[in-house]
């Protein structure tokens, strides 16, 4: 009985120790019985301030979602692209539509054509439109559009203009040259000193096969300049990388697939090789000879 009694006897520093901790723990359930620890919002957020704040968040996260997009230039529309479309939003009917138009050899000279021909909405063509940039010529108040569903009727040879003296001006009136073609086609002439075959015409850049054919028909070489070829037989991968329009990996692809048939093959088999153009083997034909 002695020793149970010594567990409840304590000195006074003992007793105010245990005095506090009970005073402790009555404290601690006073405030959780009494006290409301529901969390009150430190912001309002519906405030005119935090709105106009919020507001002026996402128009900076517009304005930075707009500059991350692809520039968009000015561009003919009829030389659109499927990757410039899509930047644009212009469904892929459309283009289909246009190519469908321009394989024809019609052009579209406004943004009423370009509606027409591709069906677009009246939404979408008042996005897209701001971008077209139609050439000079048709811009021009006494322009009037023509149908070139068929080739224009080639003149005879006597009647032709020799390709070697033709002008600007001249080379503008073939439709679908503009003055920065007729100038592109004039300085190439000079920096080869002269065009030794109307084929040449597909070593400049952006003229297309249908506008090469309306040249040829008004336009020719009468006055050929000297050439120098070389024979598939002895040419090197080097040789036919000068040749205009050939890159040097194409120049080893047509190399070894001559040196592979040992010179014996037919010049129309090169259109096997990725790359190979029509317009492009006719001017290789033009600077590799068989003999």
């Amino acid at each position: 009985m002695s020793s149970l009694k010594s567990h409840f006897m304590f000195n006074r520093q003992q007793r105010n120790g245990i005095l506090l901790l009970v005073v402790l723990n009555l404290a601690v359930l006073y405030i959780y019985c009494f006290v409301d620890f529901s969390e009150e919002p430190l912001l309002d957020i519906s405030s005119p301030t935090i709105i106009a704040m919020q507001q002026e968040l996402d128009s900076l996260r517009l304005e930075k979602g707009k500059a991350r997009r692809p520039k968009v230039y000015p561009f003919n529309p009829n030389f659109l692209t499927e990757y410039r479309a899509y930047t644009l939003g212009i469904p892929s009917e459309a283009i289909e539509k246009l190519n469908a138009f321009r394989a024809k050899d019609q052009w579209v000279n406004s943004a009423t054509d370009f509606q027409k021909v591709t069906g677009i909405s009246d939404s979408l063509l008042k996005v897209v439109s701001p971008y077209f940039k139609f050439p000079e010529w048709v811009n021009r108040s006494n322009y009037k559009p023509k149908s070139y569903t068929k080739p224009s009727k080639a003149l005879a040879f006597s009647e032709k203009t020799d390709l070697n003296s033709a002008t600007e001006a001249g080379l503008q009136e073939i439709y679908g040259i503009g003055p920065a073609l007729s100038k592109r086609i004039v300085s190439y002439r000079e920096s080869i000193g002269g065009f030794s075959n109307d084929v040449q015409l597909y070593a400049v850049y952006g003229l297309s096969d249908s506008v090469i054919a309306r040249i040829r028909n008004r336009f020719t070489v009468k006055s050929p300049k000297s050439l120098v070829t070389y024979s598939v037989h002895t040419a090197s991968a080097s040789d036919i990388a000068t040749i205009p329009g050939i890159s040097f990996e194409l120049a080893k692809e047509i190399w070894e697939f001559i040196k592979l048939r040992d010179g014996n093959f037919d010049f129309s088999e090169l259109t096997k090789i990725e790359g190979v153009t029509r317009g492009k083997l006719q001017l290789i034909q033009l600077y590799l000879s068989v003999e």
